[in-house]
């Protein structure tokens, strides 16, 4: 990184660095500077030490809401988690007039589409990859999920 305050050729460098490697997070400091940046959230943030910029609050995506903790997962026991592969927004069917893809009641197998989760425009069909009975949807449609949440709870079947 260069010395001046904000290099913008630079930074659409570290974002095509970012997409080429499917990466969420870059975080680059050099002196005062520092260079954040987040694919999924679809925020950037540059700043000298005690000086900050950001995103205008038009661009910026809602807050996200935080995963729970391994110690407050109470998972019964023969169920199984399905947790987001990546930050985006969950949705539980491909439009708003259609039905959902899955339900507490459904069986499942592994390749059975159980939601959507958008992420910089781009709807990502998430499969169960484990076979059982849907007995939670642990995520409301059209909220932000993290890497790593639980959707939903399946037992064994």
């Amino acid at each position: 990184m260069s010395n001046e305050p904000f290099d913008l050729k630079r930074v659409k460098q570290l974002v095509e660095l970012m997409k080429a490697n499917d990466l969420t997070d870059v975080e680059i400091k050099q002196g005062d500077l520092q260079v954040t940046l987040r694919r999924a959230s679809q925020t950037a943030m540059l700043s000298n030490a005690p000086v900050a910029m950001s995103v205008p609050s038009a661009l910026a995506s809602p807050p996200i809401a935080p995963p729970i903790p391994p110690d407050k997962q109470e998972e019964p026991t023969n169920t199984t988690l399905i947790t987001s592969p990546m930050v985006g927004t969950f949705y539980v069917a491909s439009s708003p007039n259609s039905p959902p893809f899955v339900k507490v009641g459904d069986v499942v197998t592994p390749e059975k589409t159980v939601c959507l989760i958008e992420a910089m425009k781009v709807y990502n069909e998430i499969q169960a990859e484990c076979s059982g009975k849907i007995v939670a949807v642990l995520v409301n449609n059209g909220e932000t999920v993290e890497f790593g949440r639980p959707l939903f709870r399946v037992a064994a079947g």
